[in-house]
């Protein structure tokens, strides 16, 4: 092929020159294009085909469904509606409380008080226990039901529901003289030689040349223990009171002392000599 006919011919007739373009290979690539592009647009044209009636069919079932739902209308009664109450209407009063139960009488408490019989006036004699047997026992004296509860198991009405602990027990009793005094075991003789085996001279007393009597202050309680033990009077130092003190709470238990015939807690005082040998 001359230079001036390439110019204006394609690729293909280049390609098949001097051969045989009836053979069909020729054709078959002149016609490619087309084909593509034909097989495209059935393509496409089949899927809206489908797209298009699925919305169609989808759209007519759902007409189909709306008039198939009608509107439900129900009968309301006049008596079935409520109307809202009547703010000036003032409530129903609340309903009386109930009326308290019955309680016992009470008999007023009086704390005993030890004194012999002929200073005991009449008024302030303890009732007996079959007069006070149906009673029970209060701050007061108060008439009320034999048959009915215990007044201390009624809970006071503006309480706060939460239970008191009781109150502790009195205190025991000190007394300064009684009938029959505590007694060291064995006696004065045996407290005197306890003092002179235990006590030992304090060494920076012996050194500055301190000596005197201490004075302890102790209870025997009613069990004949020793407790509360102190000194009392002009302080003379070094360690003369330590050691007093020390000496006293060493001690073994004492012979309560009595009165009225019991065992009760008394005061004890006690001298302790502290004297410096030459």
């Amino acid at each position: 092929m001359d230079s001036a006919k390439i110019l204006k011919s394609d690729f293909l007739d280049i390609l098949f020159e001097n051969r045989n373009k009836e053979y069909g290979a020729y054709e078959l690539r002149r016609q490619y294009n087309r084909r593509v592009r034909n097989s495209i647009i059935a393509t496409a044209s089949f899927a809206l085909i489908i797209i298009g009636g699925y919305l169609i069919s989808k759209s007519l079932k759902g007409n189909e469904d709306v008039q198939k739902k009608k509107p439900v209308i129900e009968d309301i009664k006049l008596e079935d509606v409520k109307l809202p109450d009547d703010p000036k209407t003032p409530p129903p009063p609340p309903p009386p409380p109930a009326p308290p139960p019955a309680v016992k009488p009470t008999v007023k408490f009086t704390p005993p008080v030890i004194k012999k019989d002929e200073e005991v006036p009449a008024e302030e004699e303890p009732p007996k226990v079959e007069e006070i047997k149906d009673q029970a026992i209060g701050t007061k004296t108060v008439e009320g039901d034999p048959n009915g509860i215990d007044p201390g198991l009624l809970s006071d009405s503006k309480g706060t529901g939460v239970v008191e602990a009781p109150p502790p027990p009195p205190k025991e009793q000190i007394f300064t003289f009684v009938e029959n005094p505590p007694t060291f075991p064995g006696g004065e003789e045996a407290l005197q030689k306890y003092l002179r085996k235990n006590v030992r001279y304090p060494h920076m007393a012996s050194e500055n040349g301190i000596s005197g009597t201490v004075f302890v202050t102790f209870v025997v309680d009613s069990e004949g223990k020793i407790k509360d033990v102190k000194t009392v009077g002009a302080k003379k130092g070094g360690g003369l009171e330590e050691e007093a003190v020390r000496v006293v709470k060493g001690m073994p238990d004492w012979k309560p002392g009595k009165q009225n015939g019991r065992n009760v807690s008394v005061q004890f005082n006690l001298p302790i000599r502290f004297t410096l040998q030459e």
